[in-house]
């Protein structure tokens, strides 16, 4: 079996901060750390590692610094790393990344069997929870998102999705696309003498471009995307301070009206 896992490098949320003036991150001096939801997928597909003696191969786009979290997936016990990086595919929004991560994942395909494509739900520097569902239409393939637990037995995928107030069993032929939400049990750590391993120069650390993968820059980067970020800012909250007078029946009834009024009830 072979497992392809999506990660992204992206900004240590414990430490960002962002420009009030531009409404812009402030991305210099912030540590760059794996996206956690995907730290989430890594696990899914290690444990089919263990379980099935999957191949798990880690793919990323970014810049080349991006390589840090393909030799923590390594050391976290990958066999594979894969770094999409082209200037080309700068300020991609989700369609044009999909897409570009989709060729990629073409190319995988042309060098040997792909079963299953792994990533998180989300991406905690933009949270748009879209890159699983696109990648899957972009391959043409069946998606199961918000998966908690995951079991592969054949030719079928078994998955717990993660609900509001339910959790839904879903079987689907593969190949297919998973979105992580959770797993049975935290990520593990990277083990020291795999990290060690993954930081040499034989590690098995690949680095494409547009012309590896074929992707034509009209579809590709800014060029490719279908939407702008016209602004980003912080949300501006005010609290009112409203005293209730009367008995306790009538500050009861004042208090009934004032939620009522605000659609709070």
């Amino acid at each position: 079996m072979c497992v392809a896992v999506l990660v992204k490098q992206v900004p240590d949320s414990a430490e960002i901060k962002m420009d009030p003036r531009t409404g812009t991150l402030i991305r210099e001096g912030v540590p760059a750390v794996m996206n956690p939801d995907d730290r989430l997928g890594l696990e899914t597909a290690l444990a089919l590692k263990d379980s099935l003696g999957a191949l798990v191969t880690a793919l990323s786009m970014g810049p080349i610094q991006a390589v840090d979290v393909l030799s923590e997936a390594l050391a976290m016990g990958a066999d594979r790393g894969v770094l999409l990086s082209d200037r080309n595919f700068a300020g991609a929004d989700t369609w044009a990344t999909s897409f570009t991560l989709g060729r990629a994942l073409e190319r995988l395909m042309s060098q040997g069997p792909l079963d299953l494509v792994i990533c998180g739900r989300q991406a905690s520097d933009g949270d748009t929870a879209q890159i699983g569902p696109q990648v899957a239409e972009h391959l043409g393939w069946p998606q199961v998102t918000y998966v908690e637990r995951l079991e592969v037995e054949g030719r079928e995928l078994r998955a717990w999705r993660r609900l509001p107030g339910l959790v839904q069993k879903v079987l689907c032929p593969l190949p297919a696309v998973v979105t992580v939400l959770a797993t049975p049990q935290a990520p593990r750590w990277p083990l020291v003498d795999r990290l060690l391993w993954a930081c040499r120069e034989a590690a098995p650390l690949e680095v494409w471009d547009a012309a590896d993968i074929e992707a034509p820059a009209a579809r590709t980067g800014l060029k490719g995307s279908l939407t702008r970020v016209v602004k980003t800012f912080s949300p501006k909250g005010q609290r009112v301070t409203q005293w209730l007078e009367g008995t306790a029946a009538e500050q009861s009834q004042a208090l009934l009206a004032e939620l009522r009024g605000h659609k709070l009830i």
